[in-house]
């Protein structure tokens, strides 16, 4: 039996006020996201096929009224109740049908017409009887076995949403249930902010793409095609994907010409304080200042974050983990921020299924798999007993991350932790 605990600081990972010397807190880190990246003001006109996953940039109104006139939400009968008297059954003649789509009609004083859902509400009618609740006479009458309500059954014009009501605001990412709302509210095509040109920037002189033959000490490449699918999947025009090797003269020259073309640079690896790790340099050598350097986390310490001119840049630690973890952490944050997105990223509480170990100094993140849930319906997880941020095989099995924070250096069975679901996009609805 898991035991109930106490939710931790509500806080992304509750570990802002204990962390190694000199680092960011998670919080801090995205902060300085937020201040420091504005949002891209130009826009462009779509269709609504073409709308999915892209970012509103402006209010969308609604056209006309929903409904557009008073509609029946029933088949039965349309009547009007000041015509039944006050007892049932009551013997009235038919006067017509309407069906959706029709022209409204008028309802004849003292007679009941045939309608079906979705029709128009005959003029002088101000209920529909179901008619489930009726008999047919057959001879052109019909038999009220219940008097209604006057109001019963009507969908009245405008209840839904009036002409001219915001039915999704600036900043809305386009789902298919938002596209559904642009167009009940009438509208064709929508204003979205542009895609946000990215380029990728892959250093490592012993990376080979994945599949070709290794030599020496030569690894396949994998944060390139990772990073690739995970930008796929956020509705971004990539407009390069390079590699480099480590030298600092030829990475120079490649950050400052994808900068002039990209809004964003992401590269990945040269980012800590090894021999051949060049990129804090090679910013600064091309004009660019870096705004943060190293996280207090576990894997991804040495993740960075700056600008070359008006691009951003984003420096993902070479090991696909820490690559993947940091750009989960903070590559959709910054990507969601240029799109003028603020909305809260989505974590929340889910109980460890196993005890864990952890070094403080550092919040540690571990990807995490759902394995059931308890009586109260969170979520209950289990994970590896360490992070390695060199392996990736294992992380298809994964629902997403777990937080430890920074200050803890053991958790029960039990214990309560703070869960970040994988980026919902990823091969999913937006």
């Amino acid at each position: 039996m898991i035991p109930a605990s106490t939710p931790p600081n509500p806080r992304l990972c509750g570990c802002d006020e204990v962390s190694e010397r000199g680092l960011l807190s998670i919080e801090a880190a995205l902060g300085c996201i937020d201040a420091s990246v504005t949002p891209l003001r130009q826009a462009e006109i779509v269709g609504l096929y073409q709308a999915k996953g892209r970012i509103l940039a402006a209010d969308v109104l609604a056209r006309s009224d929903l409904p557009a006139f008073d509609t029946s939400a029933m088949d039965g009968y349309a009547v009007n109740t000041d015509d039944l008297g006050a007892t049932a059954p009551v013997i009235v003649p038919l006067d017509g049908r309407s069906a959706a789509g029709d022209t409204p009609k008028t309802l004849r004083a003292g007679h009941a017409q045939r309608i079906l859902t979705g029709a128009p509400v005959p003029r002088g009618a101000n209920a529909v009887l179901m008619q489930e609740r009726t008999t047919s006479t057959g001879d052109q009458r019909v038999a009220l076995n219940a008097l209604p309500q006057s109001g019963e059954n009507i969908r009245t014009r405008g209840e839904e949403i009036a002409r001219g009501d915001t039915v999704l605001a600036a900043g809305t990412r386009l789902s298919a249930r938002a596209i559904a709302a642009a167009s009940a509210a009438g509208c064709a095509s929508l204003p979205v902010r542009r895609r946000i040109r990215v380029a990728i920037l892959i250093t490592g002189a012993e990376l080979e793409t994945a599949g070709d033959t290794l030599q020496g000490g030569q690894i396949w490449d994998i944060n390139g095609p990772a990073l690739h699918a995970a930008l796929q999947a956020r509705d971004v025009d990539i407009c390069s994907l390079a590699h480099c090797t480590d030298n600092a003269d030829k990475i120079a020259s490649q950050l400052e010409i994808l900068s002039g073309k990209a809004d964003l640079v992401i590269t990945t690896g040269g980012v800590s304080v090894g021999d051949e790790d060049h990129l804090q340099t090679c910013i600064s050598a091309v004009g660019g200042e870096v705004i943060f350097a190293g996280v207090a986390l576990k894997p991804g310490k040495p993740v960075s974050f700056g600008r070359i001119g008006g691009c951003h840049w984003l420096g993902l630690p070479g090991n696909p983990l820490s690559a993947l973890v940091t750009w989960q952490l903070f590559g959709i944050a910054v990507l969601d921020r240029l799109r003028g997105v603020r909305a809260k990223r989505k974590h929340s509480y889910v109980i460890s299924a196993v005890p864990l170990d952890h070094k403080p100094g550092r919040c540690e993140i571990r990807p995490a798999t759902i394995v059931g849930y308890d009586p109260q319906g969170r979520a209950i997880v289990t994970c590896g007993s360490a992070t390695h941020s060199g392996r990736v095989t294992n992380l298809p099995l994964a629902d997403g991350l777990i937080l430890i924070p920074s200050d803890i250096s053991h958790l029960p069975e039990g214990a309560m932790l703070d869960f970040i679901p994988f980026d919902q996009n990823d091969g999913e609805n937006g």
